[in-house]
């Protein structure tokens, strides 16, 4: 079976690992530095920062993702499975877009705006709270909607891996098997 290639595997568990890392450190935000004190709009302004540098991510792996096409699934593997896994896929990917966008305009009808890892980029649109709120509302529904995905995406990556052994997974597991040829 046909592996992904280096660089799709590095983008897809870099992507992966550091968007996880970005919707915990989004979920305890407030925990981190709550509403009201000194160190909000540091940490807030982080959160934004490391978000564009992912957005970035997204695009530079959806363009490689388009450029370079998946290996072939296994023929063993049912119609309703690889349907299930392109919608999950083409999800994944439509939330890693939708998520960032959402969150960096949504800044932008805030008076804050967002300082990029310390430079202010000021805001290109008034404040509108009410704007603010709304667009704020569908990056969270975003971010949510993106952990379900990467967990029915997870859960079906171990059940090829444990159960059905069927090389699905080992094409984007950093290691290569044994037996697998070299991947695009």
């Amino acid at each position: 079976m046909q592996r992904y290639g280096r660089f799709a595997i590095l983008l897809h568990w870099l992507v992966g690992l550091a968007l996880i890392g970005q919707v915990v450190f989004g979920v305890l935000l407030d925990d981190i530095a709550p509403r009201g004190t000194p160190s909000r709009g540091m940490v807030v302004n982080l959160h934004k920062s490391i978000g564009i540098v992912l957005a970035v991510l997204v695009v530079v792996r959806l363009g490689w993702r388009l450029r370079h096409p998946p290996p072939d699934w296994p023929e063993t593997m049912a119609r309703w499975q690889r349907r299930a896994a392109a919608l999950n896929h083409r999800l994944l990917y439509a939330c890693m877009i939708v998520t960032p966008v959402s969150g960096y305009v949504a800044s932008n009808f805030s008076k804050h705006g967002v300082k990029f890892f310390g430079v202010f980029l000021p805001p290109w649109g008034p404040d509108l709270p009410r704007i603010y709120e709304v667009l704020n509302g569908l990056h969270d529904a975003a971010a949510y909607l993106l952990v379900a995905l990467v967990v029915a995406h997870v859960l079906g990556a171990l059940k090829h891996a444990l159960v059905d052994r069927d090389g699905v997974f080992s094409r984007m597991w950093p290691a290569p098997s044994r037996g697998h040829g070299p991947g695009r």
